[in-house]
């Protein structure tokens, strides 16, 4: 008979054998997620799996939050792009929706998103999100045929004109990296992570992560970005550049070349991750040449009446963003940790 339970240290190889082996499993369904997430931010994990003649059917990784501003809810999955149930079957993808409606019931909580990139729970659903994933070949001229004419040429300028140049590493490079997000995300108004969520992240997954980071030929830092590696995908996820990097098409330098390492290492599909329509980094992904594809991020309801709405483009956080892009750099590194951590 199948039961439903929630996950515990011993059954940690298990889970992530199941994630490996679903055709729809993704980075962020793996405990190491789950680990880096629980140490950075002290969020409580409910991992539901369903298991039956100790096999497993079934999973959903889900944490609670319990926010000042936005309420107390859980999510599928926090801090990702992508979430939501993985299952052999609708038997055992139903049973963990109902657990999960059950859950948010027991701890009295507003609602229960799930992040879906494939499944459609029947839920009320956000038309926010987009994603851009797309196949790229062992060779690398045909890759570099696939990007439009446009950003080929900024790729060629930043290479032969500007002379930039290309780093990988991982902790070593992490310092650098951080000043650079930052920076990045300070520009357009949003609260920084702290800086140990990457450094967890390169500790937990020492051969699924690394950094990439652009320089000018005098040595300056001009962009980079943290990236995780999953069967054959690469998912460039944690990204910026400074002012002078954007003068000096360093972004697309940047992504150019994580692709050129990674096709040369056998990744064949590269996940640009997510955007909001009507933003300039969903235009910049369009510009790459990626098809917008519409995430199924779905809710049920419990305590709210309707859809949260926790994207900056809400006109309810306009004043704040103006604000915080006003705010002292050095300040923003201090304070964003303790508010970010709300924002999943």
């Amino acid at each position: 008979m199948a039961e439903i339970k929630i996950l515990t240290p011993e059954n940690y190889t298990r889970w992530d054998e199941f994630v490996r082996n679903h055709p729809e499993g993704t980075f962020f369904h793996l405990t190491g997620w789950k680990k880096v997430i629980e140490k950075t931010f002290g969020h409580e994990a409910f991992y539901l799996y369903v298991e039956e003649n100790n096999d497993f059917r079934g999973i959903l990784p889900l944490f609670l939050l319990k926010s000042p501003m936005f309420g107390k809810f859980l999510v599928s999955n926090a801090f990702a792009t992508y979430g939501g149930i993985l299952a052999v079957d609708e038997i055992a993808a139903k049973g963990l929706l109902e657990a999960a409606k059950k859950l948010t019931q027991e701890l009295k909580l507003d609602y229960l998103e799930l992040r879906n990139l494939h499944r459609d729970e029947k839920l009320p659903t956000k038309d926010l999100y987009y994603t851009f994933r797309k196949k790229i070949s062992s060779n690398e001229e045909d890759n570099f045929k696939m990007i439009p004419r446009k950003q080929r040429r900024m790729i060629r300028i930043a290479k032969d004109k500007y002379k930039l140049s290309s780093t990988f590493g991982r902790l070593e490079l992490l310092d650098t990296m951080y000043e650079i997000y930052a920076r990045s995300v300070h520009n357009l108004g949003s609260p920084v992570y702290p800086k140990k969520l990457f450094r967890f992240f390169l500790q937990e997954f020492p051969q699924q992560s690394d950094i990439l980071v652009v320089s000018s030929p005098a040595g300056e830092p001009l962009a980079a970005v943290l990236n995780f590696y999953f069967r054959d995908e690469v998912l460039p996820y944690y990204g910026g550049s400074v002012q002078a990097g954007k003068r000096l098409a360093a972004n697309d330098f940047m992504y150019w070349e994580l692709m050129c390492k990674a096709s040369r290492e056998g990744y064949r599909i590269f996940d640009f991750g997510r955007s909001k329509k009507g933003t300039g980094s969903f235009s910049f992904k369009k510009h790459w040449g990626f098809e917008a594809t519409p995430l199924r991020y779905q809710y049920y309801l419990y305590k709210a009446k309707e859809i949260p709405n926790l994207s900056p483009a809400n006109p309810k956080f306009e004043i704040f963003i103006k604000t915080w892009k006003k705010m002292p750099f050095v300040l923003t590194k201090i304070v964003g940790p303790g508010i970010v951590k709300y924002l999943p």
